[in-house]
């Protein structure tokens, strides 16, 4: 299809402007046809994600496709609400005037999906951006290609290429697309490529949200339910083997409570993902994407390894590439596996003797797209909240923030640009357009030449 992206992008030109008058009750049957064909083809999505990334059915619901229920029916109750104009307070220049915000759509639309959840990832943006009445050009990840080429087959069944259409290819596909000058460019997936986005959006000042990713700590204090805290680490870190954007990625607590935390966590994992002979269950737990993902995470193990962490649990690689469960103590700040965000299942244990040096060391990186804090100290979370700067943050769980549609989910700076999810995804697919409509009264005249002795007196006393 990449011969044919020029044409689907003019003919996306042409019908964008049309799409502008969309009202409420069309974006709603649209989001209704999108949940139709997700329905007719749910058992299709299940067997795709399964083949991509080993995922059972029940993660599957739970991580994907109920998630993307969720999103329709969330849009479809509020979008009434959420296009209707905004009234807004007057200023003194213009007190008799009605003044009002808009949410007029982009336009064009490029949603770049990625891999680790590439049927979510690529459908919670795309109800926004339908949400929001645009036209849309998907490309999902070539990483996935089942998936992929799944919502490929969906897309087309259910909307007309001018309005919304589904690209598979591989990076150059992406590349040519990137050329175009889209409205608005939705990207989900690494730093490293965000920043090539952010360059290739300034050639056309194409806005961009960027949901990318980072090291998300846990930061456990003494007053922390220790079994508690392990289990949900143990679930968040674990779930799609470790692939997920948000997921733990190094725990922080202190040094007294570090054995108890690794015997809770070790036993969470076992009650987990193992069977009852001490065996993974490939039923419960997914594998690693692709080899070369896989070599990266052994190679990342070997080298940790090496500058002086003790591998407690895992590291191992199966044909099959499924990476046991790996839980690392003894790891210093200079460690290779503190340099990059690990996106597998590997769990680096840093111990502190003083909740400000925790902080600290979270403030040496990058901003996370996730911050998780164990503690029944109002004022410990406090400070954390306070003192660490991140995306979002769960206290007393993990990644459970992405499912309230109510909240915004986003990073900030390296962790991200921009929101996504219920009003906030609406939002980023729409332009906040003000509207002022002066009365026939006005004041305006007051400040226009030739001006007269005391008016500007008067105005500074008045503003």
């Amino acid at each position: 299809m990449i011969d044919q992206i020029d044409s689907i992008f003019q003919q996306q030109q042409l019908f964008k402007i049309e799409l502008r008058h969309s009202d409420v009750h069309e974006r709603i049957e649209k989001l209704r046809r999108l949940r139709r064909v997700i329905e007719s083809n749910e058992d299709l999505i299940y067997e795709a994600l399964a083949k991509d990334l080993r995922k059972s059915r029940n993660e599957a619901a739970i991580s994907e496709v109920l998630f993307i229920y969720g999103e329709i029916e969330f849009a479809i109750r509020h979008l009434r609400t959420w296009m209707r104009p905004k009234r807004v307070g007057r200023s003194m220049t213009n007190l008799l005037a009605k003044s009002s915000i808009v949410y007029q759509p982009k336009g064009a639309v490029l949603i770049i999906s990625p891999w680790n959840y590439p049927f979510q990832l690529t459908m919670s943006p795309l109800v926004s951006a339908i949400a929001a009445g645009n036209c849309i050009v998907l490309k999902p990840s070539e990483h996935s290609p089942y998936t992929a080429s799944l919502i490929w087959k969906m897309i087309s069944e259910a909307f007309d290429v001018k309005e919304i259409v589904c690209i598979e290819g591989e990076k150059s596909t992406a590349e040519t697309l990137l050329k175009l000058p889209f409205d608005h460019i939705f990207f989900t997936g690494s730093s490293v490529v965000g920043k090539q986005i952010m360059r290739a959006a300034s050639d056309h000042l194409s806005s961009v949200t960027l949901e990318l990713g980072g090291k998300s700590p846990v930061i456990l204090d003494e007053t922390a339910h220790l079994e508690k805290a392990a289990n949900k680490v143990a679930w968040g870190k674990l779930i799609n083997a470790g692939q997920t954007c948000i997921a733990p990625d190094y725990v922080l607590l202190p040094t007294g409570l570090r054995d108890e935390f690794v015997k809770h966590y070790l036993n969470a994992v076992k009650k987990m993902f193992f069977t009852g002979s001490g065996e993974i269950d490939p039923t419960r737990y997914a594998k690693i994407i692709n080899q070369k993902h896989a070599d990266r995470l052994s190679t990342l193990i070997a080298r940790s390894v090496e500058d002086g962490a003790t591998l407690v649990e895992g590291g191992l690689l199966s044909e099959d590439l499924t990476l046991n469960p790996t839980l690392l103590t003894g790891v210093s700040l200079d460690n290779a596996i503190m340099s990059e965000e690990i996106f597998g299942p590997i769990l680096p244990i840093i111990t502190y003797d003083n909740l400000e040096d925790a902080i600290s060391i979270v403030n040496q990186g990058e901003k996370p797209l996730a911050l998780y804090i164990f503690s029944e100290s109002r004022h410990h979370t406090q400070l954390i909240i306070q003192q660490i700067a991140s995306g979002g943050v769960c206290v007393n769980d993990v990644l459970i923030h992405v499912s309230n549609p109510h909240l915004p989910f986003g990073g900030v700076n390296g962790s991200g640009q921009g929101s996504c999810h219920g009003f906030f995804g609406f939002k980023a697919f729409s332009h906040e357009r003000a509207v002022m409509r002066q009365s026939k009264y006005d004041l305006s005249k007051w400040i226009y030449p030739p001006y007269k002795n005391g008016i500007f007196k008067l105005l500074k006393k008045w503003i």
